[in-house]
């Protein structure tokens, strides 16, 4: 079954906005959780914009889900997920002034780097994930890391879904089906929505994992939260 696992960073933007604690973003994030979603996903980032490193440490005590903490393993990154020791680290290869995550890591150039870093999470008990492109090398150079799981970026996906071409599925299936091969857990990220999730899922073999924040908070401003939670759970069920 593939879990969901909501991202919460638009609420802690919404919360920064106005200042004080409203959206109270650790409510937010338990309710969620009994909505039915499988994970609490957060992405912090080293200016605060968001999600607040504070907001790592005190979302341990209220996740009783899967955890799973995303971002760039600068220091700081670093030493924050080794002393918060979520479920999950997502290595993700963003410019600190990035608005969001816009490209998946070059495996063959940071093979090494990645590696360090992998095994250092590792020897913590924390499973490890690569945000990653497509590319069939990359997912080889990726299983070479010692990563437990890659993250497909699905951007390219969801823009071509839009457009009526399904057919720009068949890259990522490519990917999936490699992946498992070379005994990677896959999930996927950043671009899915209400739209395109059933289709992507019903054409990802073996999804363990669908991280979505942006489009799943969006959705809940017409629709309400524990409706479209609801709604993606359904979809991640359903069989053609």
């Amino acid at each position: 079954m593939t879990k969901l696992s909501v991202n919460i960073n638009k609420i802690a933007t919404l919360r920064n906005s106005r200042g004080g604690n409203v959206p109270n973003l650790l409510k937010v994030a338990a309710d969620i959780e009994a909505f039915g979603a499988e994970g609490i996903t957060i992405h912090p980032r080293p200016d605060e914009r968001h999600i607040r490193y504070q907001d790592a440490r005190d979302l341990k005590t209220i996740v009783t889900t899967e955890y799973n903490i995303e971002g760039n393993p600068i220091t700081s990154f670093m030493d924050l997920v080794l002393e918060v020791k979520p479920t999950q680290v997502t290595l993700v290869p963003d410019e600190l002034n990035a608005i969001t995550s816009n490209a998946g890591w070059d495996t063959i150039k940071h093979q090494s780097f990645l590696k360090e870093v992998i095994s250092e999470f590792k020897k913590n008990g924390i499973r490890t994930s690569i945000f990653i492109d497509t590319d069939l090398k990359l997912i080889e150079a990726a299983a070479k890391t010692g990563t437990d799981r890659i993250e497909l970026y699905t951007e390219e996906f969801a823009t071509q879904f839009d457009l009526g071409n399904k057919r720009a599925i068949k890259p990522y299936t490519e990917a999936a089906i490699l992946a498992h091969k070379l005994g990677l857990g896959i999930n996927a990220g950043h671009d899915l929505s209400l739209e395109n999730i059933q289709f992507f899922k019903e054409n990802i073999p073996h999804l363990a994992e669908v991280s979505i924040g942006h489009a799943l908070i969006t959705e809940s401003l017409y629709l309400g939260l524990e409706n479209v939670v609801s709604m993606y759970l359904h979809r991640l069920q359903s069989t053609k």
